[in-house]
């Protein structure tokens, strides 16, 4: 019993221990599995934490770098944890865990190397993790063991950050003790290096995405910029400096051209006032002096990454106040034409996409050039077209005048070449007169004006030009050696430092010459000389066109002359013959009516004179009565005066027969020059003492007006003389019945006047008479047509008169009147007439 009892007690005793040993063994499992799931944990909780930095963080790695390195120290018990990026071909130190202040100095001061110089990448440049389980050991590299020492740590572990196969930085945790990584821990790095792989792709994706998006908005901008200054690039330049300093992140970025084999600033990002006076006062530069010239030459971008290094850039730089520099040339077809420089305050090198993205600004600068180049030669070509068809406008509006198509030409002269002024001369018998200007400056006008005209030989532009058949230019008025002083004081009068003038030729002959001047010194382009030739050009063909035209309206003008003095002989030849024909005809009748009018106008006399003689002889018979006596009495007396009235008409008759004969006359004297103001005297002296002698009574005042300019015309002095009489004769008899119808104070006047027309004479010959009414003025000049009584006009004077005038000499006869007032009759005779003997019936 005992016996069993101790068997039965050491079971029961094997079998506690053996719960017990599994009760240990499982607390123990479970302890492990906490501590693994605490672990996993930890890790899940890092991991989330990283992942949340990333998506914080998109565009900059560093904070994950940092969270990755504070995360892998604390879940691999480390002693300190860094995180390097491969950046070029340098390693830089972008994250760690800080141990002490000494040691961490040290570790920033070994980084940025170059990977050449860290022996450890080539370990993990194939994508291995790799430790140094001591690092005193005997096979670790020399500097691994001297960053051990200086950090203070005796194990390290490295494990790559591989991006498509390529290592692109590297992740240590370092222990204080000696001894290997566990595997679970090798892998736990490997996982936070590949989220740091995850970092940086998501940075650069992030950044290039929006880099591009901000070029792209950059190029949209400086699109609208070109868009809305078609005619002008300064606009371009300001905003493609503005936008590659801002998307570079540079200290200023300037676009320069190139001119005249000189490196002009055409835009610079401003910093300071004095750092920006001498950017501004280093331009422009030759050439020769300007480094960046031959450096990028051959169309490719290059860089200073350290202005010290360079004497060159030294003295700027400092002044500027930036470390380095990147440049982008403006190509156009092969040729540098400019280049943009931007500027950092730090040294180094410019990124890539910095270096692609400027050169991207360049080309945009060269496009817009060639924009603004196209757009101002179109609009040029616009101009000198309009410009052209103005001035052929100006030629075809005034053939017979070349003034206004010189002034069309000075005006589209300066306005096309940007002139300060123009003048346009003309060659008139070896002498430079001046044919239009323009001007800015009202003062210097005065003295242009006084300076023509001059002679070829005289030593101005214009001059010189003109005699040679050359074009010529002065680049400064003020400074070139052979200029004299009134020349260089008409320049300052005026306003004008530079000035191009070209010659019109006609033929090769220099006609006259066109100038353009300019406030500034300087030369012209050459499309402004090949403008101003053009213009040269047009004036030539308006001087020739004014020629040609000017000679034809002269020449038409003579046949025409000729043409109208034809008709006119004709005409007169046509009157004369048929005045000829008609006079023989009137001639004729005249004679056969004379005889008969005679022998009516004796025996209406004779007849009664026998009825005075019947009444006599009745008178003496006794036997009458006086009934009888009275009808014999009345009968007698109606019949002497119906004799009397016979005898009135008849004379009235027979002078109308008189007047028939002699304006049945052939010729009227010989045809030749006479002096108009003695035909004039004559015919007063003539009329008047006529008149006197026929009414003694008879007093008129007589008026004379003679020009001595007057002087001959081609006349028949007898017939003119016939026509003054009659106007004179007909004046009187107006004067004579206004004075006896008017009351006292009424003093009769007739004036006579003469006047020099150039090519013809005028003569005036006025009353202030009874004057014509309307009705009567209308008929005045038709044959038998008066309104005198009987006996006192025939009808033919006037008409006579008009014919003798118009139609024998070619002149005019005209008549104002005023009833009651006044009549003037007013001759107008040419003092060449075609009509000579020859012409004569």
């Amino acid at each position: 019993m005992t016996a069993l009892s101790e068997d039965m007690a050491a079971a029961l005793k094997r079998t506690i221990d053996e719960l017990e040993q599994q009760l240990k063994s499982g607390a123990a499992e479970n302890a492990r599995a906490e501590d693994e799931k605490r672990q996993a944990l930890e890790r899940q909780a890092a991991t989330a934490d990283i992942l949340k930095v990333i998506a914080a963080s998109p565009s900059d790695a560093r904070p994950v770098f940092e969270a990755i390195a504070s995360s892998s120290k604390r879940l691999l018990d480390g002693f300190s944890a860094t995180v390097l990026q491969f950046i070029g071909d340098e390693l830089h130190l972008v994250a760690y865990t800080p141990t002490s202040p000494e040691a961490d100095r040290g570790l920033k001061a070994s980084f940025p190397r170059r990977i050449a110089d860290f022996p450890t990448f080539e370990l993990v440049r194939g994508g291995k993790t790799i430790q140094f389980p001591d690092s005193e050991a005997d096979d670790v590299p020399q500097l691994n063991k001297e960053l051990a020492r200086l950090r203070g740590f005796r194990s390290v572990l490295f494990a790559p950050l591989m991006n498509r196969g390529t290592p692109v930085g590297m992740i240590s945790v370092t222990r204080a003790q000696p001894g290997a990584f566990a595997a679970e821990h090798v892998q736990l790095l490997q996982t936070f290096a590949d989220q740091a792989v995850i970092a940086i792709e998501n940075a650069r994706l992030f950044n290039e995405t929006r880099e591009a998006l901000e070029r792209q908005t950059a190029t949209a901008d400086i699109l609208k910029v070109m868009a809305a200054s078609p005619a002008d690039v300064q606009p371009v330049f300001d905003a493609i400096a503005s936008n590659a300093n801002r998307l570079i992140g540079g200290f200023s970025t300037a676009v320069l051209r190139y001119v005249d084999g000189a490196a002009h600033l055409a835009a610079f990002t401003p910093t300071d006032p004095a750092g920006d006076r001498v950017l501004q006062a280093s331009f422009p530069v030759p050439f020769a002096k300007f480094p960046p010239y031959q450096l990028v030459a051959n169309g490719m971008a290059a860089q200073l990454p350290d202005t010290e290094i360079e004497p060159a850039a030294r003295e700027i730089a400092r002044a500027r106040g930036y470390r380095s520099m990147l440049f982008a040339p403006l190509m156009s077809e092969g040729q540098a034409i400019g280049v943009i420089i931007a500027t950092r305050r730090s040294t180094g090198a410019f990124g890539e996409h910095h270096v692609r993205l400027l050169q991207t600004f360049a080309d945009q600068a060269v496009i817009a050039i060639k924009n603004v180049s196209l757009f101002n030669a179109t609009r040029e070509a616009l101009e000198r077209q309009t410009a052209t068809a103005d001035i052929l406008k100006v030629i075809a509006a005034s053939p017979a005048d070349v003034t206004p198509v010189f002034q069309a030409i000075s005006d589209s002269a300066k306005a096309l070449i940007g002139g300060h002024s123009s003048t346009v001369t003309r060659v008139i018998d070896g002498m430079l007169h001046l044919a239009a200007f323009t001007t800015n400056n009202e003062a210097g006008n005065e003295d242009l004006l006084s300076s023509f005209p001059t002679p070829l030989s005289a030593s101005g532009i214009h001059s010189r030009v003109a005699a040679s058949g050359q074009f010529a230019f002065r680049t400064d008025m003020q400074t070139e050696p052979d200029l004299t002083e009134a020349m260089k004081e008409l320049a300052r009068t005026r306003g004008y430092r530079s000035i191009l003038v070209v010659p019109m030729l006609r033929d090769g002959v220099s006609i006259g010459t066109i100038g353009v001047t300019r406030p500034e010194a300087g030369h012209f382009p050459d499309k402004a000389i090949n403008l101003l030739k053009t213009f040269a050009d047009q004036a030539v063909i308006a001087v020739e066109n004014t020629r040609l035209f000017n000679e034809v309206q002269a020449r038409t003008k003579e046949l025409a002359k000729s043409l109208d003095d034809l008709r006119a002989a004709q005409d007169r030849l046509i009157q004369t013959e048929k005045l000829a024909s008609l006079g023989q005809l009137t001639a004729g009748i005249a004679h056969e009516i004379k005889n008969p009018l005679n022998f009516i106008n004796n025996f209406a006399a004779l007849s009664a004179e026998l009825a005075d003689e019947v009444n006599e002889v009745l008178a003496a018979v006794t036997t009458l009565t006086g009934d009888v006596r009275a009808d014999i009495d009345e009968l007698t007396g109606l019949l002497k005066d119906n004799l009397q009235k016979v005898v009135q008409h008849g004379k009235r008759a027979d002078s109308i027969v008189k007047n028939m004969l002699l304006h049945s006359r052939e010729g009227g004297g010989e045809h030749g020059p006479a002096d108009v103001n003695a035909l004039v005297e004559d015919s007063l002296n003539l009329a008047y003492h006529g008149a006197r002698a026929e009414k003694p009574h008879f007093d008129v005042t007589l008026k004379r007006d003679l020009d001595p300019e007057a002087g001959t015309a081609e006349v028949f002095p007898q017939e003119i003389t016939r026509v003054l009489l009659n106007l004179i004769s007909n004046g009187f008899y107006a004067v004579t019945k206004r004075s006896s119808q008017a009351a006292g104070g009424f003093e009769p006047t007739l004036s006579a006047s003469t006047h020099d027309r150039g090519t013809h004479v005028e003569i005036r010959i006025r009353d202030n008479g009874t004057g014509i009414p309307q009705e009567v003025k209308e008929k005045m000049f038709n044959p038998f047509f008066t309104t005198k009584p009987a006996g006192e006009g025939t009808g033919l004077g006037l008409s006579i008169s008009h014919d003798i005038i118009v139609k024998q000499h070619g002149g005019t006869l005209d008549i104002e009147t005023q009833p009651g007032e006044f009549t003037e009759f007013r001759i107008l005779l040419p003092r060449k007439s075609n009509f000579s003997d020859k012409n004569r019936g």
